[in-house]
């Protein structure tokens, strides 16, 4: 008897944004507010400009630490910069979302 192959699609769920990336989108729209550079924002929290633009584009993951410093350099708070980054969270559109004509599962029965 032949076998009779099924097309199953792959179950994708879109990636959430990771909290790196939107922890530094909003350390980069807080210092846009206040008109600073990266150097002035950075020696504030004693690190360095190349680090916080890292940091902004989501590269590097700080420490608890770092964004404690980072908040404070940006005259808000730890507890409100989470809270923004939650609510930025909650509005932002998954990473990538399935192409059309996404790639399927093939199983064969045996």
């Amino acid at each position: 008897m032949a076998e009779v192959a099924r097309v199953y699609p792959l179950k994708r769920q879109q990636p959430e944004p990771l909290w790196r990336e939107v922890l530094g989108a909003r350390l980069r729209a807080l210092r846009a507010e206040r008109a600073e550079t990266l150097a002035e924002t950075a020696e504030r929290a004693g690190i360095s400009p190349q680090y916080l633009s890292e940091v902004e584009r989501g590269r590097k993951e700080p420490s608890s630490e770092m964004i404690a410093a980072l908040a404070g350099a940006l005259d808000t708070t730890l507890a409100d910069l989470t809270t923004q980054v939650t609510e930025d969270l909650r509005e932002r559109p998954a990473r990538s979302p399935v192409a059309p004509g996404a790639p399927v599962a093939l199983a064969v029965a045996a």
